[in-house]
């Protein structure tokens, strides 16, 4: 099998987006089921271990943000990738409809408030980037915000919420939090292969509902706002990775790759103790020892 090159999955900065180049299928990063379990065991012993590391070592933190259309295995992702990450250094939050509270506040304020300490990994299951998403498609959502009418100029808008979200970004990665956005890439089909598996299979029906139907009747504004983003907000400072999301478990494999990487570019070690340190311990270890 060929090592996965994150770079072959990276938006480059400043690059225009057409997700119809971007493949939802390549070919497998596995010859079989059980090479693709033994891999994907061996990657999250590895960020067991590195996670460990950055909760020691208490100078980064790590967040990772999935945005997708639905059905494209967000959340199995997020199991099966970070299976083997200690739950204490770790915290996830998925985000839904703005609550009231949330309308009264920037569209960056309940992110903020959630953001990852440093020595833990965040992990965003739709994120902020939904306000240049999901609000961009269905303009009542907008609406909704009560911004004053002068700010709501189309030409400007998306833009000017681009530059926040590159702002705030790069304020994070200066501070020490790594980012690493992973938009999965699903084809039309299949997902509607994975809506049919909802419908038919009984343990899977309370995942569907009627309004991603009609979500389906937007994909084309979806991709557009899509390519959009990812083009605007892709940095060296955090990357966009354009995943293909119709072979489960491949994605996995990517996506665990990708965090490796990042993990391993911080060099983290353990804290180094003084010389007056190690002989303290030694003195505990031999009265413990009699």
């Amino acid at each position: 099998m060929k090592k996965i090159d994150p770079d072959d999955f990276r938006v480059r900065p400043g690059k225009k987006v057409d997700l119809d180049k971007w493949p939802t299928k390549i070919k497998p990063e596995y010859h079989s089921q059980e090479e693709y379990q033994t891999l994907l065991a061996e990657h999250v012993h590895q960020l067991s271990a590195l996670q460990s590391r950055l909760y020691a070592d208490d100078s980064y933190a790590m967040l990772l943000i999935f945005q997708a259309m639905d059905a494209a295995g967000k959340d199995s992702a997020i199991k099966h990738v970070m299976s083997g990450v200690n739950p204490q250094g770790c915290q996830v939050y998925s985000f839904k409809h703005p609550s009231p509270e949330e309308l009264d506040h920037d569209f960056l304020w309940n992110a903020i408030r959630k953001l990852p300490e440093r020595g833990r990994i965040g992990i965003f299951n739709r994120s902020y980037y939904e306000e240049v998403l999901i609000v961009r498609v269905h303009k009542a959502i907008l609406d909704a915000e009560r911004l004053p009418a002068k700010l709501l100029d189309e030409k400007h808008i998306w833009r000017d919420r681009y530059r926040s979200i590159v702002n705030l970004e790069d304020h994070l990665h200066r501070n020490g939090t790594r980012i690493v956005k992973f938009f999965l890439h699903l084809s039309k089909e299949e997902q509607r292969k994975r809506f049919l598996s909802r419908i038919d299979e009984p343990d899977k029906n309370w995942k569907f509902s009627v309004d991603d139907v009609k979500e389906r009747e937007s994909w084309n504004h979806y991709m557009k706002a899509y390519e959009e983003c990812l083009g605007a907000t892709s940095t060296a400072a955090a990357p966009w990775y354009v995943v293909p999301a119709d072979d489960k478990a491949t994605t996995r494999l990517i996506v665990s790759r990708i965090v490796l990487d990042t993990f391993k570019d911080l060099k983290l070690g353990y804290p180094q103790l003084s010389p007056e340190r190690l002989q303290e311990l030694q003195k505990i270890r031999k009265l413990l020892a009699k």
